[in-house]
């Protein structure tokens, strides 16, 4: 497959995504691209804006798995994950089973992630970072492609809770989902008038499509230049003054293999800087943390870096002094 065929699986797969998420562009193409670029992705967004549905018609577009998890204070690990059951066989004999919990699946969407515990919350660590879980000692592959689409309230919202910053570091971007403009929720009303628009999804691709596509993104060519580039842009976040928690090995990585994934959308099968520059604020933000503030309970917290705060914090000014 050459970067022609990618761009056309791209935007046929968007396409068909898009009959049902009309007026997210940006939000469809970014959680195609981080699929692509084998990503996880974190949206920021109210409830009622249409994640359930952006994950069940990825599925559908892509003949993939989908599996939802309502996150709450009261989820367990063994909720996700899975727990052995005894079980009897034809024989009459008992032995442990594991029951499979949702996370077995290729897209899984990780609803209100924040509403649960940090605990719960870490029980998708070992998944989003190295495709497997561990029940009760003994790891177990997960299918794939692999995939997690996690929402999260604003932090300001009453019962939640914030993400360790080892949660927020394997998510590859972070992508906001605000209300559609007036043109764009009078078609989704007429829309759905006498008809589900998700019936008229159709898979475009495979799942060997999809590992295929992953594979040649790891083939783009990216000079030497703009490496340094890149990791100039990342040392600029560990050094400026404030920055309680700059960017790691993983976010550079993550930045890497997206600009990779962007080339490839361009129909390109080499990296440019301005791959780069278009990708620091959603792949960087969120995993820079500035200063320190008081809670209401007299603990200091470390403040995340908002996207719409990356300008002020001048990200722009990082990417100039990069070149």
């Amino acid at each position: 497959m050459n970067p022609r065929e990618f761009q056309e699986s791209f935007h046929a797969a968007s396409a068909q995504v898009h009959r049902v998420m009309v007026g997210l562009d940006r939000v469809v193409d970014g959680v195609l691209a981080a699929l692509f670029a084998d990503g996880n992705v974190l949206l920021e967004g109210l409830p009622g804006l249409g994640k359930t549905r952006l994950v069940t018609s990825l599925a559908q577009a892509l003949d993939l798995v989908a599996s939802r998890i309502q996150f709450t204070p009261d989820l367990m690990p063994a909720d996700i994950t899975g727990t052995h059951l005894v079980v009897e066989d034809e024989r009459g004999g008992k032995h442990f089973s594991l029951h499979k919990g949702p996370v077995f699946a290729n897209v899984i969407l990780a609803d209100e992630i924040n509403r649960a515990t940090p605990k719960t919350q870490s029980a998708l660590l070992e998944a989003m970072a190295e495709e497997q879980v561990t029940v009760e000692g003994v790891s177990r592959h997960l299918p794939l492609p692999f995939m997690v689409i996690a929402t999260q309230n604003p932090a300001e919202h009453h019962g939640t809770y914030p993400l360790p910053e080892s949660q927020l570091d394997r998510f590859m971007l972070r992508l906001h989902m605000g209300y559609p403009s007036f043109e764009d929720e009078r078609r989704i009303l007429r829309d759905r008038e006498t008809i589900n628009p998700l019936e008229f999804v159709e898979a475009i691709l495979t799942q060997r499509d999809i590992l295929e596509l992953q594979q040649l993104v790891t083939r783009v060519r990216v000079d030497d230049a703009l490496v340094d580039y890149l990791l100039r842009i990342v040392d600029a976040t560990r050094q400026t003054d404030g920055v309680e928690l700059g960017i790691s090995p993983r976010g550079a990585l993550a930045l890497f293999r997206s600009a990779q994934a962007l080339a490839l959308i361009e129909g390109r099968d080499y990296c440019i800087a301005d791959d780069i520059h278009d990708l620091a604020v959603p792949v960087l933000a969120h995993r820079v943390r500035l200063g320190r503030d008081r809670s209401p309970r007299g603990v200091l917290q470390p403040l995340p870096l908002a996207a719409a705060d990356w300008g002020r914090w001048q990200a722009g000014d990082l990417c100039q002094q990069a070149c």
